[in-house]
């Protein structure tokens, strides 16, 4: 059963924005390393963007805000275990754009990102499924059903501690 993540983020500008360009200039790069990860089993692409099929419509939490860009920065992917997901966030290229997230993105009482246990058997989860299990934890907390890093579950819904040496072994320095 593999781990599915979904995340989100609301720029600060309108995607647009010089003040976005940083952001841009890490993107692609960020999925190149990401695609090549330890441990991903599968991302979704978007409809405006040539790469991976989408997974479903693309849809947004309900205080996504619209700035007349039509979207916000969100990813959905399946992965092998919580320490393939901790050891692409926090190495490369990820961890220098995650360090001038706050350059980009507001900070609000919503969670970044939602994992759950996927089982639909041949099928990937949809944008609407990440929105309603990020809703879940957002509204109710952590919970088998939608958890966070700080607060994970495994398979069998027991509180889960990550190997940090696996981390560490699998995590890509950063540039």
């Amino acid at each position: 059963m593999p781990l599915a993540l979904y995340t989100f983020g609301l720029f600060r500008k309108p995607a647009d924005d010089p003040a976005n360009d940083g952001f841009y200039a890490l993107n692609d790069r960020v999925f190149d390393e990401v695609d090549q990860a330890p441990g991903l089993i599968a991302r979704s692409g978007y409809a405006s963007d040539p790469g991976p099929a989408p997974w479903g419509d693309e849809v947004y939490p309900p205080f996504y805000t619209e700035k007349g860009d039509g979207w916000s920065p969100a990813t959905l992917s399946l992965w092998e275990d919580l320490e393939s997901i901790l050891a692409f966030t926090y190495g490369g290229l990820h961890k220098v754009a995650l360090d001038r997230g706050g350059d980009w993105f507001q900070s609000g009482a919503w969670p970044p990102l939602v994992m759950w246990w996927h089982t639909g058997a041949a099928d990937n989860p949809t944008w609407s499924e990440g929105v309603t299990r990020y809703m879940q934890l957002h509204e109710a907390g952590p919970s088998p059903a939608a958890f966070s890093f700080q607060t994970a579950f495994d398979r069998n819904g027991a509180v889960l501690r990550p190997d940090p040496a696996r981390i560490k072994a699998m995590k890509r320095p950063a540039p």
